[in-house]
């Protein structure tokens, strides 16, 4: 039996936390795939799952627009598991009833199971309180016939259904989040219990299975790898060298975007460590000129893409007798690039969507599959060194997605400096490998400070630190205030052209955070997504990735205190309406606490 024998489909409704059950599914070794809802009832006979789950979702089932997925999927009779808005619509779609709920549940809720096998195969039953974490206005009001209730909340008496006939089960939690304390037991009971599946996808077997498609496919032919020395470039050089040996060519491309010696460090790595054959193409110019006065980052991301593949080809006409590009696409690249609906995409990915078509090159994509933590696990596997596997991710448009506005040689200089200073004080502190990624982005804004006992009106660097495992969701990184405390000492001493710092969060949920008063005066609060920037005087709207930003003067007082004045509970309005986040930051105070460290 190969790998792929055995898959589970996730069907996407919109919910945020999809690609949440595709990662827990494959933690349990069987293979899993996300779909959008409308996928045809040919596609799935043709995938022939064990087992298909429907996710959560924004919508309600009874919205006149809400997504529906073809109700002949469930007479397949495959096991089909609903989570949150995918249960409401199964138990819709078999003849129940789903109306809008007297009291919402969103967060932490308890758990009472009733049924000893199924989801709840192993777990206490009668009064034990599960935690789990509910996320919902809408709630099952009358279940359709053969269905019965095994598990209640205090809001919700249909908290979990089973179908007493057929493989369906429902949930109105959500088992994929860390939240839901039985969330794996109840995945597991699904997919080995209900799904009959067995742990057979492994890393072992994903390289048997690739390096035998790849050397069927290209068979005398020769390819070239888009290597760029980050760690999904570096696996795909390393399986698909394996599989064909000397027809693959691996092309390093200079983009004149990378961070200070990178380019060097990358190039020597490989020729001292490896026996890939690397050539160097130092492309600077032409990219450094493809962006000028470019300031929107979606554009900046297409045209460093069409950059690569023209030089690409280039080179493999030098090279002669060359069929195929491989390159790293990941999961998640693909994910981004397809909205569930066919609408806008989160972002666009320099190798992924659109550019096959003005191609003269095919795609060689092994790594499609796999999400980042999946990867690293394959290098291991394929006996990579460490230093390869742990670097930290770099986005393939390099430094030119970091400077937020045009890009030039000055703030190119403001940018690599601050970034070497980050990451030396990472791994000087031993946190290089505790965090995600912890880099340095130029805010597309200038702001007064205080030095030394002169005015200054220069830019500001921002430092993002994020906790992740899958590229998927993301954290902040709660680093000490020492370690920041010599970041933004020595920004602020070696790097021309700045006033200040700050620190960015890439939260999807409101929460409230407070920087190190004694040395920053810094308060964030943020909405849905990141949100940064600086001002002295009045409020002003910036935008940070494409997002509106509200940037407050202190002059409105501690955070905290905004709902008890009238102005406060208006500002917090607008924002929740018209704003991305907030963030506070006196300039002048930090250039003074800054000088003082």
């Amino acid at each position: 039996m190969t790998m792929h024998d055995e898959k589970i489909l996730i069907l996407d409704f919109g919910s945020q936390t999809t690609q949440l059950i595709a990662r827990r599914i494959r933690e349990q070794k069987v293979y899993s795939e996300i779909h959008p809802f409308s996928i045809t009832l040919e596609k799935i006979r043709e995938l022939a799952p064990a087992g298909i789950v429907l996710s959560g979702g924004p919508c309600s089932v009874y919205d006149d627009d809400a997504p529906h997925c073809d109700p002949a999927i469930l007479e397949l009779g495959i096991p089909v598991l609903g989570i949150c808005y995918g249960a409401q619509l199964m138990i819709q779609q078999l003849g129940g009833r789903v109306e809008k709920a007297e009291k919402r549940e969103f967060g932490k809720a308890y758990l009472s199971a009733s049924f000893s096998e199924g989801l709840f195969a192993g777990l206490e039953l009668g009064e034990a309180k599960h935690q789990v974490w509910m996320s919902h206005g809408d709630r099952i009001e009358v279940i359709p016939d053969h269905f019965e209730v095994t598990a209640v909340s205090e809001n919700s008496p249909y908290a979990a259904l089973r179908h007493r006939e057929k493989p369906f089960v429902a949930v109105q939690f959500h088992p994929e989040v860390a939240h839901t304390l039985i969330g794996t037991d109840v995945l597991r009971n699904f997919i080995f219990g209900i799904c009959n599946c067995s742990p057979s996808w492994t890393m072992q077997s994903f390289i048997e299975k690739h390096m035998a498609e790849i050397r069927e496919k290209v068979g005398d032919d020769k390819v070239i790898c888009a290597l760029s020395g980050g760690v999904d470039s570096s696996v795909v050089a390393a399986i698909v060298h394996r599989a064909i040996g000397d027809k693959l060519t691996c092309i390093y491309v200079n983009n004149g975007l990378m961070r200070e010696g990178e380019s060097q460090s990358i190039l020597r790595f490989f020729k001292e460590k490896s026996k890939l054959n690397v050539v160097d193409v130092d492309a600077t110019d032409f990219f450094l000129g493809e962006l000028t006065g470019v300031k929107d980052p979606e554009v900046k991301r297409k045209r460093i893409g069409l950059g690569f593949i023209k030089i690409f080809e280039e080179e493999a006409k030098k090279i002669g007798g060359v069929k195929y590009l491989a390159q790293g696409t990941l999961y998640p690249d693909v994910i981004e690039s397809v909205s569930f609906r066919g609408e806008a995409p989160i972002k666009s990915h320099h190798n992924v969507g659109g550019l096959p078509e003005i191609m003269q090159l095919e795609l060689i994509e092994p790594l499609r599959e796999l999400f980042k933590d999946e990867v690293r696990e394959l290098g291991l596997e394929l006996g990579l060194p460490e230093e390869a596997i742990y670097r930290q991710p770099f986005p393939g448009p390099g430094l030119g997605i970091r400077i937020m506005g045009e890009v030039t040689d000055e703030r190119l200089r403001i940018l690599r400096q601050s970034d070497v200073i980050v990451l030396d004080e990472m791994r000087k502190a031993g946190w290089y490998r505790k965090v995600w990624q912890s880099f340095a982005v130029l805010l597309p804004i200038q702001t007064v400070g205080v030095m030394g006992d002169g005015r200054t009106y220069e830019h500001v660097i921002a430092i993002r630190c994020v906790d992740s495992r899958d590229a998927m969701t993301a954290d902040w990184s709660r680093l000490p205030y020492d370690i920041l405390g010599e970041i933004s000492s020595r920004i602020i001493n070696e790097v021309r052209g700045l006033t200040g710092w700050s620190m960015t969060s890439p939260q999807s949920r409101r929460r409230l955070l407070s920087g190190n008063r004694s040395c920053l005066n810094l308060e964030f609060m943020w909405m849905r997504k990141i949100s940064v920037c600086a001002v002295d005087t009045e409020c002003v709207t910036m935008y940070w990735l494409n997002l509106p930003v509200l940037a407050i003067p202190p002059c409105f007082g501690p955070i905290p205190t905004w709902p008890r004045t009238g102005n406060g509970r208006k500002l917090i309005r607008n924002i929740g309406r018209n704003c991305t986040g907030i963030m506070m930051l006196s300039a002048s105070v930090v250039s003074r606490s800054l000088k003082n460290m």
